[in-house]
């Protein structure tokens, strides 16, 4: 029997079904799940378990790269502002520019600026905010830094990241300097990366004890920094990891860490996982793959969120794609972002990375207490 059609979408993705694909109400964690579209202008989206918008927020900015709730119910939102010039192609990508607190219905409760920001930034629990932002690296350092593709510096510069702990007013009361930390001789640029970065933060967050944990995605390598001496008392690097993203503190004290697998050291074929790991032996005492493990990767972007009744709701970002599943990894909610964009996730003109996507940095899932106006 041969089937015609008129027309047939050439956007992989899409043709293979968007929205809501899978739901099981028995095991789901019951909840609304919060997504921001990094095709979009600034559009936030809150979905029921049904994959049906229940609420939406129209920002004033275009997505740099996230937002998350509050424990107060209020939006915390990472948005991008012009950047002209760019520092470097890859830059408009990522920058951020913006963090914002709004309420349900939209209005700005707080705004700081601060051009350098990228990629996250989180409230803290004394009320101020930390932000991931970029600097140049000392020249006199540059020859020392490793790795990445030769001759790839932008104007003889290589950049890092700083940390910035910004009061309510705007006043910056903590500054942390990566390459002031970082040994080159240790953690090196991913060959295939360029280098006009050294270590490409993508997540910065705060641990139960106060300490402070940073992905730095160049490096493969998780961090965490002391709050009070400033020094690097924990890592995690490319023997495990590869250009991870969005590492997160559960409530027994490990770490879950979104592996993304791209240019792993040990393993020749791409896939990605999500890993939980003890802070004390770094072992990894829970793992989700896919089965073979091929069908599930995202070179870039995306997140693991634990759920309260032990399900993971997991964020395969550059395909737009959310699901859950439970501590056997069987999947038991999954849903596709169905708006697509022209986005050049290389913030250049290049045709490889250049098309209609959907993808999504992070994704949250919140139980209903947690959104009390809804």
């Amino acid at each position: 029997m041969t089937i015609a059609t008129a027309s047939i979408d050439q956007n992989t993705i899409r043709r293979r079904g968007t929205g809501l694909r899978a739901y099981n109400p028995d095991k789901v964690f019951k909840g609304y799940t919060l997504f921001t579209p990094l095709t979009g202008n600034g559009e936030v989206y809150l979905l029921n378990l049904e994959g049906e918008v229940v609420h939406q927020w129209n920002l004033p900015y275009p997505p740099g790269l996230y937002g998350y709730l509050l424990p107060n119910g209020n939006l915390f939102y990472n948005g991008k502002t012009p950047e002209i010039p760019p520092r470097f192609p890859l830059w408009g990508a990522f920058k951020g520019g913006v963090v914002l607190e709004v309420d349900p219905q939209g209005n700005i409760i707080w705004e700081y600026k601060h051009p350098d920001h990228h990629h996250d930034g989180r409230r803290l629990r004394n009320g101020n905010t930390i932000l991931l932002a970029l600097e140049k690296i000392p020249q006199s350092l540059i020859p020392r830094i490793k790795g990445g593709v030769p001759g790839t510096e932008a104007d003889g510069d290589i950049y890092a990241d700083v940390l910035y702990e910004v009061t309510p007013g705007g006043e910056i009361v903590w500054t942390w300097h990566a390459y002031e930390h970082l040994d080159p001789d240790i953690f090196t640029i991913t060959p295939q990366d360029q280098r006009h970065e050294w270590t490409h933060g993508n997540t910065v967050g705060e641990l139960a004890d106060g300490n402070i944990v940073v992905s730095f995605r160049n490096i493969s390598t998780v961090a965490i920094i002391d709050r009070h001496t400033e020094e690097i008392i924990w890592t995690l690097g490319d023997d495990v990891l590869a250009q991870q993203h969005f590492p997160n503190e559960l409530a027994n004290g490990n770490i879950l860490i979104f592996d993304n697998g791209a240019h792993r050291r040990h393993a020749a074929l791409n896939y990605s996982r999500v890993i939980e790991v003890n802070r004390q032996t770094k072992e990894i005492v829970w793992e989700y793959a896919d089965n073979p493990p091929h069908n599930f990767f995202s070179s870039y972007i995306s997140g693991a969120q634990r759920l309260g009744n032990g399900n993971t709701l997991i964020t395969e970002g550059a395909f737009g794609r959310i699901f859950e599943v439970t501590v056997n990894s069987e999947i038991v909610w999954e849903y596709v972002n169905p708006h697509f964009a022209v986005r050049n996730i290389l913030g250049d003109n290049s045709a490889v990375a250049r098309g209609e996507q959907n993808s999504v940095f992070r994704a949250f899932r919140y139980a209903p207490e947690e959104v009390p106006w809804l």
